[in-house]
């Protein structure tokens, strides 16, 4: 009897034991697993070109649930397995994957740099403006006349020797070539076609534009060109002006600037138009950029008003055309900004100055063209 109940009980034992070992491999079994998990595009670095798309996708190795996050910077941007990369612009951008639950986490980041899109010239391409885009003058004394309305603007296009004015400080016209112009080594880019000629500079500040969302609009940021006159003493970024629609044609065409100051854009006997653009119906409308020093302007002698040019970096400022090199533009900040080409430039009126009887100084432009194809 002491023998069997010896045997039952180590029966019972075993059979206990080798539940209890079931139940533990059982669980060992069906533990959740972290993450394990293989990526279509293993490359961390990724250089991709505006207009492309890039498709990422995780594969699961072990097939336990985990949470799915692609993430843009600190910005989620999906939580599917699947997903498609379409930049907004060019630039640097990080994307990271993760992939995690309660056993573990599994991460890996993407430096995906976009180039801008470089519009090819082609057999049609023209080295001169292709398209007008806006042209918003200040008051002046051609403005209302066909040097100072649409169809004087019109002229620029195409070729060098159409004329429009921009009238007083920051009037400005904006436009587009057909292709982009590229950042040339060391060298100028592109030439913009004035009036200037000797002692009578009227010089305009020259914005850029690349198509950096290749949209074909210019709708991206414009940068500044930086010329010699940016660090003299006068010149103020950031100044805007507000120009006041006068009470009848024949009265002078006052004005308001950022820093509190006030003035008028005078009326003179040679032109008797309206100054203030017929088409703006408001009463008043505001212009901003760069004020440049005034230091030039030599009224000393009225009869013969001197308007000295700047050494380089501005519209109507030499005799012939003035050369520009893309890799003097600079940012909101004044830093220095590589662009690989440009799509779009602007022109403003740089000089708030009256020239007594000469009239408003005013930027006035016949043309650009891509230097590159002129040779």
């Amino acid at each position: 009897m002491k023998t069997l109940h010896y045997l039952t009980t180590n029966k019972v034992a075993l059979l206990i034991g080798c539940s209890v070992l079931s139940l533990s491999c059982s669980n060992d079994d069906d533990a959740l697993q972290a993450p394990e998990i293989e990526l279509s595009v293993t490359n961390q670095a990724i250089e991709m070109t505006m207009g492309d798309t890039k498709s990422f996708e995780s594969y699961n190795l072990n097939d336990d649930d985990y949470i799915t996050e692609w993430s843009l910077g600190d910005s989620l941007v999906s939580s599917e397995t699947i997903y498609s990369f379409v930049p907004e612009t060019s630039g640097a951008y990080q994307l990271t994957y993760h992939a995690y639950n309660a056993s573990g986490d599994f991460t890996f980041n993407y430096d995906i740099t976009v180039d801008a899109y470089i519009r090819p010239t082609t057999t049609t391409s023209t080295a001169y403006i292709s398209e007008l885009i806006d042209y918003v003058p200040g008051p002046g004394q051609f403005i209302n006349t066909n040097l100072g309305n649409d169809i004087g603007a019109a002229t620029v296009v195409g070729g060098s020797s159409g004329l429009v004015s921009l009238g007083a400080w920051g009037g400005s016209i904006t436009l587009s070539f057909d292709h982009t112009v590229l950042n040339a080594a060391d060298d100028t880019d592109f030439i913009v076609y004035g009036n200037a000629f000797s002692s009578a500079a009227e010089p305009g500040i020259i914005w850029v534009m690349q198509d950096e969302n290749a949209n074909g609009i210019a709708d991206d940021t414009w940068y500044e060109i930086k010329g010699s006159g940016h660090d003299l003493e006068g010149t103020s970024r950031n100044y805007s002006i507000t120009y006041f629609k006068p009470a009848t044609d024949d009265d002078d065409v006052s004005w308001e600037d950022s820093e509190g100051a006030t003035g008028i854009v005078k009326k003179n006997a040679f032109h008797s138009q309206a100054y203030f653009p017929a088409w703006i119906t408001e009463d008043s409308y505001s212009v901003s950029g760069t004020l440049l020093s005034d230091e030039n302007v030599d009224l000393s002698n009225p009869s013969f008003v001197k308007s000295l040019a700047f050494d380089y970096g501005y519209a109507d400022n030499t005799s012939g055309g003035d050369a520009i090199d893309i890799a003097d533009a600079i940012n909101e900040a004044g830093e220095a900004v590589d662009l690989s080409g440009i799509d779009f430039i602007k022109i403003q009126t740089g000089v708030q100055a009256d020239l007594g009887w000469l009239g408003e100084l005013s930027t006035e432009i016949k043309g650009a063209a891509d230097i590159s194809l002129l040779e």
